[in-house]
């Protein structure tokens, strides 16, 4: 049977938990997410605190049984909260979702370092910084292999109206691949609508039909090269 970890070791796994969560905040922070180093840094830390809770916090305090388990099951279901705040909506646009999920790994490093699984945390994170990093310029570059977009910007009356720029322009045969809308002062909307794979005779007849849709009005497309 092996001895409990004391005070010292213990110390040193937060200390290695706020390492972990720091670099991965950092590379979050570089990039300008609205959850970076400090954010990051807290999950992990305040995960590994929890968890070392959950096996040395409540010893001798009953003779009831203590499942070890539970504070660290209501660490992960409590980090969607917070990650819940790192996505952000901005019209038709989510933003912030690989920031959530980098939030709920760094609790996840944690917690391995917290009970001492030392080369699992440190694996993980390396794993985490990778995706995040160096996999994001290739993922991009997939993308833009995989489809060329185009740009058609409106302004609109009304919500609604951002609904039928949508079906006139499906209903033309393009591919819409996202939406993004910002309110004016006056209360009409400026909308820009993305396009993949779209031919330049499909992108302009796509705008005779927007011309077409009362409370719509073009202002102009940008044709990927």
């Amino acid at each position: 049977m092996t001895n409990p970890p004391g005070d010292i070791e213990l110390i040193l796994r937060l200390v290695l938990a706020a390492l972990l969560g720091a670099g991965v905040g950092l590379e979050r922070e570089i990039h300008g997410h609205p959850a970076g180093l400090r954010t990051h840094l807290l999950v992990s830390v305040g995960s590994a605190i929890f968890t070392v809770l959950s096996f040395r916090g409540f010893e001798g305090l009953g003779s009831a049984p203590v499942d070890p388990t539970r504070i660290a099951a209501q660490v992960v279901s409590g980090i969607g909260f917070l990650g819940a705040g790192a996505i952000l909506k901005d019209g038709f646009t989510i933003r912030g979702l690989t920031t959530a999920a980098s939030l709920w790994s760094v609790a996840a490093l944690g917690m391995a370092a917290a009970v001492g699984a030392i080369w699992l945390a440190l694996a993980g994170t390396t794993i985490v910084l990778i995706s995040l990093w160096p996999l994001h310029p290739i993922a991009d570059r997939l993308e833009g292999r995989r489809s060329s977009t185009s740009t058609i910007r409106v302004v609109v009356n009304d919500l609604p109206s951002i609904g039928r720029v949508r079906e006139a322009l499906e209903a033309g045969g393009l591919e819409v691949g996202g939406i993004h809308s910002r309110r004016q002062g006056s209360g009409q909307y400026d909308v820009e609508v993305t396009i993949r794979r779209a031919a330049a005779p499909q992108l302009y007849a796509a705008l005779g039909t927007l011309s077409g849709l009362a409370g719509v009005v073009v202002g102009s497309v940008e044709q990927a090269q």
